[in-house]
């Protein structure tokens, strides 16, 4: 046998192999639920909050926060007044500074005796076993992986013989303390979604709720806690020889990280912000009438995806009652055929449709801009107003750390309907969103939220965006302002050759069910 029909010959006897690495879903594991708010009604945020509620019967209270630095000084100062109980689920939290204060802040809620469930997608976890095993040896802290890769530190295996399975996620987004008060919406734990990155770092919004929504949250987050899809770490990964070491060190490893940056602006942006949170009232909130809509985590599992309770069904019934017009922001636009002959539907109906979303300079995904790209003319030629975000828009926070020079991405997930009603969530406008991650948000009945939230993005968009149109002869092009003065483009704006063909590229790749 010569060597390359070796080697061929071992890759096959290794993917054999390896294909007995599986997860065991149906592993006994103890079910908990969320502390019912009653049970909670005396700590600090009950406290705080006492009376709310029955002020505003049959609504919740609720705080759009746009700001990156805001969004993690909220976190940060909610995880410091837990008392009882914190849940969260991300999809991601990533091993930089933003990653390690927020860890940082669970551990020590955890030290004083707070109850910390932690539910995270496996997504970009390599490498983490051993960190999360050293949290989950903390008596009151806990770690979930939701839908684990079988194979720990060979997961392109996984990709290549369990793809069905491990291509789907739980993008779900969720921070709540004590029951009493939550943190929802598009920004998953790291540096880029809270003005942390000098090079790159996202436009997005949360939204901080109180009253009935926190419940619904709460007993969200129990849903898909006791799922099948979620695995204990130690199932996982063998737990720390010695617990109490290895939660020293990662405590030591945390604060080294902290101290790197303890006297930087961002340091003092994030404190600063804090103590404005800590003196603002409750006159912050908007109380409203409101639904949390949520993706089974049956929509995780395959043979059953088709028939869970998917969100999708209440976002189309907001959308099919539109009376005058819809503002989508997204920042992976990918409309398919099914999704151009709904938006013909209502334009048909007379609605005014408008979509904010990436250009191909500003995306970090090539990818879904070319999955988006094709239905640009489509769109337009029904008269969808479609702008594109700028590479050098400004994303709020930066100013207060000095990253203006910072590319911006667009990672919002919002859309308003008829000025009335406003969704915030982690939902994509994609087959990806749709079909098969689970995804989770919120529909707030506030004609308030959301004629401020369109009065913000109609602000914004002729500086922070181009708009894309159609020439009499179908040639697209992109208006924007260079120096206050009006510039008509006609190749895709900010972007030279190569990240065209590369965009281009992925136009032809039969991946758009994918995005």
């Amino acid at each position: 046998m010569d060597k390359m029909l070796r080697r061929w010959y071992l890759i096959a006897v290794l993917f054999v192999l390896g294909g007995c690495a599986s997860i065991d879903f149906d592993r006994p594991k103890s079910e908990s639920t969320a502390l019912l708010a009653k049970q909670t009604a005396d700590t600090h945020l009950g406290r705080m909050l006492e009376g709310l509620a029955d002020a505003h019967p049959g609504q919740s209270g609720f705080h759009p926060v746009a700001d990156g630095i805001d969004a993690l000084s909220i976190r940060l100062l909610m995880a410091e007044r837990a008392e009882r109980s914190i849940d969260t689920q991300y999809y991601l939290i990533t091993d930089d500074l933003v990653g390690h204060l927020f860890i940082e802040s669970l551990l020590r809620a955890a030290n004083r005796g707070v109850r910390v469930r932690l539910l995270l997608d496996d997504i970009q976890t390599k490498g983490y076993d051993a960190g999360m095993a050293a949290l989950n040896s903390h008596s009151n802290f806990e770690v979930r992986i939701y839908n684990p890769f079988a194979r720990r530190s060979a997961r392109i295996a996984d990709g290549l013989t369990d793809f069905a399975r491990v291509n789907r996620r739980m993008h779900n987004k969720s921070f709540t303390v004590d029951n009493q008060m939550t943190v929802i919406g598009g920004r998953n734990i790291a540096d880029e979604y809270f003005a942390a990155r000098t090079d790159v770092n996202f436009s997005d919004l949360d939204v901080v709720g109180v009253g009935p929504i926190v419940a619904d949250v709460s007993n969200m987050f129990d849903v898909f806690w006791n799922s099948r899809a979620a695995i204990p770490i130690t199932a996982l990964t063998k737990p720390p020889d010695d617990p109490d070491r290895a939660l020293s060190q990662l405590r030591d490893r945390i604060a080294r990280a902290r101290a790197e940056v303890s006297e930087t602006k961002y340091a003092d942006a994030v404190r600063s912000s804090i103590l404005d949170t800590m003196h603002q009232d409750l006159s912050i909130f908007t109380w409203a009438p409101y639904q949390l809509v949520y993706d089974s985590p049956e929509k995780s599992q395959r043979e059953k995806a088709e028939e869970a309770a998917s969100i999708r069904s209440p976002l189309m019934h907001s959308f099919n009652n539109a009376e005058k017009e819809i503002l989508v922001i997204s920042p992976y636009f990918v409309p398919r055929n099914t999704g151009i002959d709904r938006i013909q539907e209502l334009r048909d109906r007379g609605i005014d449709v408008t979509v904010v979303t990436n250009s191909l300079a500003a995306t970090n995904q090539s990818s879904v801009h070319g999955g988006y790209a094709p239905a640009r003319k489509p769109l337009l030629k029904m008269g969808v107003k479609l702008y594109e975000l700028r590479a050098d828009a400004s994303v709020a926070g930066h100013q207060r750390v000095g990253s203006d020079a910072a590319k911006a991405t667009l990672h919002t997930k919002a859309f308003a309907i008829d000025r009335e009603r406003l969704f915030i969530g982690s939902f994509n406008f994609d087959p990806r969103s749709a079909y098969i991650n689970t995804e989770m948000g919120v529909i707030i009945d506030s004609p308030k939220l959301a004629q401020e939230f369109v009065r913000r993005v109609h602000e914004a968009i002729p500086h922070q965006a181009y708009e894309v149109f159609l020439e009499k002869n179908g040639a697209l092009r992109w208006r924007g302002l260079e120096n206050d003065s009006e510039v008509i483009l006609t190749k895709e704006p900010q972007t030279g050759f190569w990240r065209r063909f590369v965009a281009g590229f992925m136009r032809v790749l039969p991946i758009r069910g994918q995005l």
